[in-house]
């Protein structure tokens, strides 16, 4: 089915941050499959296990248990000050499995009414019904209307949040604490210990989709960690297995039994196959990976700073750790295939902002490739006001 704008080149290997394509040209992978490829490519530690895994077994669905399951939802947990998880095989599913508990929870405190959700405008959850309910963009959702009737709040309006569930007594408030699609927008620490408060105060189950700010990209394993917030659910998935499909559902210890057997499953999910994966990017994690996270997201953050002096075309810096976004007076769709065909990989989101989500284990020399790259293609574009012009930029090989 024609549902992807793909580019032309095939990858056919990687190693670390860097891809190759099928004529051997190499390229910086600042996108990492979407925020997903934490460990990179072809990370030893990784394919060793994927080796020694395949030759045991691959898959037993959820009627039987492996050696992993609990290993990887015990470390989440304690990673995340989470109780229980549900493995899923991706974000939307994640979210999927959120929204049913919200609505469970309800149930089983006697209001069954409280069916409807609360969400941020700029706000990303996924493509499947439920989770394209509380996606803002108007575009995604329109060709499947009617959808889940939602009630939507812009970011950092708290006197607005608070009306909304004060009004709405909804199942959950459902909210990302950096907007990845939404243009990289982080939201403040004081918002989010007033959403925490405010859902406390009326009921309301708190749900941060960490799916693509979570497991370490931001310095912490959570992002809302920054600002110690601890919400009643968290969905996680992108790079949790190092790029193999896999995602989870946390919730806390009251509701940790909400769900009973039989009331929500998955044939795939949680396999044996995916949590060895997840089992290597946790460990990376707890050896100290974030600390590299943290250094290579300063000194990335240090640089497009320094273009965001420079260059006219830069409008502001946002985001942080590895998950930054540089947003652009204009042409951010042109100046994403300009970096493309100079060997860098990222992609625009919102319209005017270049997403950089590189994986975890890239270097410090190639934070500073990067930052070459993204100088020399910027510099060829014209300042704001010159840009009625639509000056092309050269071609950089």
């Amino acid at each position: 089915m024609q549902t992807y704008a793909r580019a032309d080149e095939v990858f056919v290997d990687g190693r670390g941050a860097v891809l190759r394509d099928q004529d051997g040209r190499e390229y910086l992978d600042f996108l990492a499959g979407i925020a997903v490829s934490a460990l990179g490519h072809a990370h030893p530690g990784l394919c060793e296990a994927l080796r020694d895994q395949v030759g045991k077994i691959v898959h037993l669905s959820n009627l039987f248990r492996h050696p992993y399951t609990e290993q990887v939802a015990t470390r989440l947990c304690r990673l995340t000050d989470m109780a229980a998880a549900f493995f899923t095989n991706s974000g939307a599913e994640s979210v999927e499995c959120a929204l049913k508990l919200a609505r469970k929870a309800m149930h089983v405190r006697g209001t069954p009414e409280r069916t409807s959700f609360v969400a941020l405008e700029g706000g990303f959850h996924g493509r499947t019904l439920g989770a394209l309910s509380l996606t803002w963009n108007e575009k995604y959702r329109r060709p499947f209307a009617p959808l889940q009737p939602v009630t939507w709040v812009a970011p950092e309006d708290g006197d607005g949040l608070a009306r909304a569930l004060e009004r709405e007594r909804p199942a959950a408030l459902v909210l990302e604490p950096i907007q990845g699609e939404g243009g990289i927008r982080e939201l403040s620490g004081a918002f989010l210990r007033r959403a925490r408060e405010l859902c406390t105060a009326t009921g309301t189950l708190l749900v941060h989709d960490e799916i693509q700010c979570g497991c370490g990209r931001t310095g912490r394993f959570l992002a809302a960690q920054h600002h110690g917030v601890v919400p009643d659910v968290v969905t996680l998935a992108k790079p949790i297995a190092a790029g193999l499909p896999m995602g989870a559902t946390l919730c806390s210890s009251a509701l940790a039994d909400t769900l009973q057997k039989g009331e929500h499953g998955s044939t795939f999910a949680g396999g044996p196959l995916v949590c060895r994966a997840a089992l290597v990017f946790l460990d990376e994690i707890e050896r100290g990976l974030l600390d590299d996270v943290e250094a290579r997201g300063r000194e990335l953050r240090a640089g497009l700073e320094r273009l965001q002096q420079e260059l006219p075309i830069v409008r502001e810096v946002r985001g942080r750790g590895l998950m930054l976004g540089l947003r652009l007076h204009h042409s951010a769709d042109r100046v994403q295939k300009a970096l493309y065909a100079a060997g860098l990989l990222v992609n625009c989101t919102a319209g005017d902002v270049l997403r950089i989500v590189p994986p975890f284990v890239l270097t410090a020399a190639q934070v500073q490739d990067a930052l070459q790259c993204l100088q020399a293609t910027l510099a060829q574009f014209p300042a704001p006001e010159a840009d009625s012009q639509q000056t092309q930029p050269k071609e950089i090989r």
